[in-house]
């Protein structure tokens, strides 16, 4: 996929991270690192704490990334099973179209 690893603007390589589970020590951390690691700028990003359960939303934009989408959808998939939590990624465009009114 083109937009994957792209020099274009950063609205083709935009995506859209979920995390949600148990709220614990190490989550937020963990996912961040893997972003970081792996050249992703975090755009955006959103937390909240209800009751006993985190969810997060990040927006992140890939131009700069040497691995794919499908790559950090595993590393974050493995990360998240390490955590107890589930993670998902997935392109804006793709994002958008499932959550249109």
């Amino acid at each position: 996929m083109k937009y994957l690893n792209s020099n274009e603007e950063a609205g083709g390589n935009r995506i859209i991270i979920t995390v949600i589970g148990p709220d614990r020590v190490g989550i937020i951390a963990g996912v961040t690192n893997i972003l970081a690691e792996n050249s992703i700028n975090i755009l955006d990003i959103s937390q909240t704490i209800m009751q006993e359960f985190l969810v997060m939303v990040l927006i992140a934009d890939m131009g700069k990334s040497k691995i794919d989408l499908l790559e950090l959808k595993n590393r974050l998939g493995a990360k998240g099973e390490e955590l107890g939590v589930r993670i998902d990624a997935q392109h804006e465009d793709a994002f958008n179209f499932m959550h249109r009114l």
